[in-house]
């Protein structure tokens, strides 16, 4: 099985209920597993914190299965949103179980069939899932073997397994398969002592590339998303709508849309929707809705928010520190400060937040395109008035989440409008409907106060950021004498942005990043050192400087003191324990600002490689999609409006933007599995601000670099010049 489902494909919406799912699997081997603390470790994402998020538990938690044919069906509460897992995890399993690939087939997202998972983000499904996962694995194995000796009559010691088929290493010829040895059985059962997992050494499976197993199906349209279920009967939702963020409805008039056949209205507290059985005619009912409101108290705009920010009395916390600033102040020849700003930015995912509901008299199956099941179960279950148990959130494949579907409020949506109606029901977000209620990435700023001494090394740094977060914010350099304070967070705290704030893709570090990087360019400029050979003065771990030296060799990078108008920038980075760095080459046209990315070269260290095929795809998705908040995204607004709300206005990278992508994975057998669907996008913004300024020697400090502010800044620079030639 090749889906995120029990079923086909085609089928999400006759998916059975636990009970039923394992009366169906009938005979075999049920192997039960215990969550450890890394997987519920990890910073939540999650739009709402979870009300009661289960105790590390002491029985078991998490399960595989067997069945008599030999199949494996593994159950876990990740989603599949084009990050890779639905391939990923079977092979994980395939290895640690000595069975073919092709013979796994994985059931996501389910929060009846599936053990809990807090939800997927953070790239933690391979670093945090991945050990629980294989050791699922390992322990089946281990309980087989023993099944296996009794069978055959022989000590464990003298067997062997290949391919779920367990041999007498001495006598091939007396063998049992594991679904021989499952067969009209159910044996609830664990080993005494825990096994030993795999060495990179011992793969077979792992660290090979495959090709991902819904590779095929999304590209002949096969694949079904949320937005394609269809159940009897149904009703497709348009929710009102404020026209800004704080507006708050004064009145309305249904009368129009009411005298349109078929159209349902649900007014209740706070969602008021029209509905009919037909999509485009529950369109224009809610065009003929009469609705007035008051305008929105926010006097906030794209423009104004950054002063907004910095006066926002939140306190700060100190993220890191050491040495002491005063001693590096007084050691420091020059000193540098900046000021770093980066917009609003949407996730703008292909998919839109979309879900379909259906309840039967006091349970409620929610389908939803969201990436945290476990959390939408909860809030559906606030919503309708249901025990949490009495609620099912299953999960198609998701079409893009990036920390925006966090979020569940279409779930939601469409639960109260089904139990209002009583007929299931389907909310779909239009694109401007997408953009107006995204979680945003926040705007934030970042204030670095520095300085070099004699030697022309880092005597101090005092770093502060504001509302992007403090992930990624505390530096890798050896600065004596630095301290990283936070004020805020990714999202919020509340009552600060003038509407939702959130993850997205790496929460905080592509903010952090982008004005670390940029500045300690600005420094090495001062210093009258090439880029990278600054940064390898400042580096003692031998990660990062294993990871760096791949880059630029990879890269055939040749010195030169900054800015050296050739249009080279480099950047470094650590998110998800993986360490990455990029090298991309920049063409600027100094008349219109445009830029051209010609190369980006991405050297990325993270442990052990599961699958490099995947690993490789995700680091090339993220260089595509840093592009985007680079160069282009930002969200435009006044007074709680959101000015953009398509594609038109919010540029996202085209394919005729892309560069040569050249990725190298710097191998790491002796550290764990790491995460991967992150880190390269982190240093996108700081690469290329760097290579901006080798080409044209101005210094952007606001994201995204648009062509009108790097032709503007290209104007001053020229004009202050043409005043010190006078």
């Amino acid at each position: 099985m090749n889906t995120p489902a029990s079923q086909p494909v085609t089928d999400f919406s006759s998916r059975p209920s636990r009970r039923d799912f394992l009366k169906q699997l009938g005979g075999g081997l049920m192997i039960w597993i215990v969550a450890n603390e890394l997987a519920f470790a990890a910073e939540s994402e999650a739009a709402r914190p979870m009300r009661a998020r289960p105790k590390i538990p002491t029985d078991f938690n998490a399960f595989l299965r067997i069945g008599e044919d030999g199949r494996v069906t593994c159950f876990t509460g990740k989603i599949e949103m084009g990050q890779g897992p639905v391939t990923s995890l079977p092979q994980m399993l395939a290895e640690d179980l000595d069975v073919p690939v092709d013979a796994v087939d994985i059931v996501m997202g389910d929060t009846d069939l599936c053990p809990f998972d807090a939800g997927t983000w953070g790239s933690l499904t391979t670093r945090s899932f991945g050990p629980l996962w294989r050791a699922a694995a390992t322990e089946a194995r281990g309980v087989l073997l023993e099944l296996a000796a009794v069978a055959l009559a022989v000590p464990v010691a003298e067997l062997v397994v290949e391919q779920g088929v367990v041999y007498v290493r001495a006598d091939r010829a007396r063998h049992v398969s594991y679904g021989q040895l499952t067969k009209g059985q159910r044996i609830e059962r664990r080993l005494d002592v825990k096994p030993v997992l795999k060495t990179p050494a011992e793969f077979k499976i792992m660290g090979r590339p495959l090709l991902r197993r819904d590779a095929r199906d999304k590209v002949t349209g096969k694949t079904q998303y949320t937005g394609d279920l269809r159940l009897p009967g149904m009703l497709y939702a348009r929710p009102l709508r404020a026209p800004a963020h704080g507006a708050t409805l004064k009145s309305v008039d249904f009368a129009d849309a009411r005298a349109i056949a078929g159209v349902q209205v649900v007014q209740e507290r706070d969602l008021v929707a029209v509905l009919h059985a037909l999509p485009d005619v529950a369109e224009d009912a809610l065009g003929k809705v009469k609705a007035e409101w008051t305008p929105s108290p926010s006097t906030l705009n794209d423009r104004t928010i950054f002063e907004h920010l910095e006066k926002a009395a939140v306190p700060a916390r100190v993220a890191a520190s050491g040495g002491s600033l005063d001693a590096g102040r007084k050691r420091a020849a020059r000193t540098l400060s900046g000021r770093y700003l980066n917009a609003y930015v949407a996730h703008a995912a292909m998919e839109t937040h979309t879900a379909l509901a259906r309840i039967e008299g006091d349970k409620a199956t929610v389908w939803a395109s969201t990436q945290n099941p476990f959390g939408a179960r909860e809030e559906i279950a606030d919503a309708v008035g249901f025990p949490v148990e009495r609620v099912r959130v299953i999960t198609p494949f998701v079409g893009g989440g990036f920390g925006g579907k966090s979020a569940n409020q279409q779930a939601v949506e469409a639960a109260r409008l089904a139990k209002a109606t009583g007929r299931p029901v389907q909310v779909m977000w239009t694109r401007e409907e997408e953009f107006f209620l995204d979680t945003f990435r926040p705007a934030a700023v970042v204030r670095i106060d520095s300085g070099l001494d004699a030697a022309g090394n880092v005597a101090f740094w005092d770093y502060e950021v504001r509302f992007a977060g403090d992930r990624g914010a505390a530096h890798f350099y050896s600065f004596a004498n630095h301290r990283t304070t936070s004020v805020g967070n990714f999202s919020g705290p509340a009552g600060v942005h003038p509407f939702r704030v959130g993850a997205w893709r790496a929460p905080g570090c592509n903010t952090n990043s982008f004005a670390r990087e940029l500045h300690l360019n600005r420094l090495a400029a001062l210093a009258g050192v090439d880029q990278v050979e600054f940064r390898f003065r400042h580096l003692t771990d031998p990660r990062m400087i294993r990871v760096l030296k791949a880059a630029a060799e990879k890269a055939n990078w040749q010195p030169a003191k900054g800015p050296s108008g050739r249009g080279f920038g480099v950047a470094l980075g650590i998110d998800s324990g993986s360490y990455v760095a990029t090298i991309a080459e920049v063409a600027v046209d100094r008349a219109t600002g445009a830029v051209q990315v010609k190369r980006v070269v991405c050297a990325q260290e993270m442990g052990v490689v599961v699958n490099p095929q995947g690993a490789t795809i995700q680091m090339e998705g993220c260089i595509m999609m840093g592009l985007g908040y680079a160069l282009t995204e930002e969200v435009r607004f006044d007074a709680g409006a959101v000015q953009d709300t398509n594609f038109d206005g919010y540029t996202i990278p085209r394919f005729s933007w892309m560069p040569k992508i050249e990725t190298l994975i710097v191998p790491a057998d002796d550290i764990p599995a790491q995460g991967g669907g992150e880190p390269a996008i982190i240093v996108m913004g700081g690469a290329l601000a760097n290579a901006v300024h080798d080409a044209t020697g101005v210094e952007i400090d606001r994201l995204p670099m648009t062509r009108e502010r790097i032709s503007a800044a290209i104007r001053g620079a020229e004009a202050r010049s043409l005043r010190g030639k006078v």
